[in-house]
Order: structure tokens, then sequence, then C-alpha cells
């Protein structure tokens, strides 16, 4: 049985619990690379078309978790803003995470592929990864090594700095100056 510990950090409290992945998913890291990575949730703003918010009738992505983005786009809390990292994530990424909201993620979510699965590669899932200094994927999700410079550089930090985002030193880019009308 794999049980790892997970931080819920609610904002005022931060609670630790006993979490069993298998028990919860039926699925262990070793078959769902996902479970050991959390890398994408914390690289890209997570957007999605916003009747797919519990607030509309058939939408099943809890709305208290989004943001509005656009007159017709909708952003998981946290990945719109720099470093990105989805409210729903769970742990600690590269070694053990979970999505709070699983069943009940967007499209988007469901739609991205981990790389190699059906022995196709995913460019954004081995950037993501990269990003996070965790190598990419192969054909059964296991890790693999890649050339350096395989992969294009992590849009949101410049490529000379640690490949583990630091929160503390952080500098985002500056953001391009209006073009006038």
């Amino acid at each position: 049985m794999a049980t790892w510990t997970i931080e819920h950090n609610t904002g005022q409290d931060t609670n630790f619990e006993q979490y069993d992945f298998e028990q919860q998913t039926q699925e262990t890291p070793k078959q769902n690379p996902c479970l050991s990575c959390g890398a994408c949730c914390a690289y890209f703003r997570v957007s999605f078309y916003w009747g797919e918010g519990d607030d509309v009738e058939g939408g099943t992505v809890p709305v208290a978790l989004t943001t509005r983005v656009g007159p017709w786009l909708r952003a998981m809390r946290g990945t719109e803003q720099v470093p990105p990292r989805c409210v729903a994530l769970e742990g600690e990424i590269g070694r053990c995470v979970r999505c709070a909201i699983y069943e009940r993620r967007p499209s988007v979510c469901r739609e991205f592929a981990v790389s190699g699965q059906d022995g196709r590669r995913n460019e954004l899932c081995d950037r993501a990864r990269q990003a996070w200094g965790l190598p990419p994927l192969g054909e059964a999700g296991e890790q693999v090594s890649l050339a350096p410079g395989a992969l294009p550089p992590n849009p949101w930090r410049p490529p000379d700095r640690d490949p583990v985002p630091n929160p503390v030193d952080f500098t985002p880019p500056t953001p391009p100056r209006p073009v006038a009308a």
C-alpha cells in the first residue's frame, strides 16, 4: 500500500492527512505517472469554457475554485498567476500529488495526455516536467532522458534560473507595453 502525507493549506490552517492513493484512485504512481508528477498543474494556465462551471446546468467544475479570465473563459484559481499552481492540486510536485476535484476537473485537464501515452509524445507534458526538473516520460510512463535543449524554454522563467521555481526569489518577466491605437 502506498500512503503519503498530504498538506492542505486552506489559507488559515494547514492540515495534514494520510492519503492512500491506491485506495482512492485504484491506481499507483507506476500505473499513472501523473500521481508522482503534477507539473502540468503548476506550469500552465488551466482555462476552459465558462459553461463547465457547476453554476451552469450540466457543469461540474466547482466555480468557487475558478476565476473569470475572459467573456467566455474561466481558469482554475492559481493558474492565472506567475508562477502558476492550480488550487485543486494537492501534494508535492515530482513526488506525490493528486487533484482534489479529479472527478469534476475541467475538460482541458481530462484531455491532457501524458507524454508517451498510446506511444505518442506530448511536448506540453515534457515541457512542464522539464520546468520542474523532471525527466520526460517514455511510452510506458517511465522516465527517459532527452538531449539538452530538446524542448523549448519555460515561458514564465528566464532559462538561467534554477529549474525548480522558488517563489521567494522569482521575478516575473516585465509585461509588454501597450501599443497605442
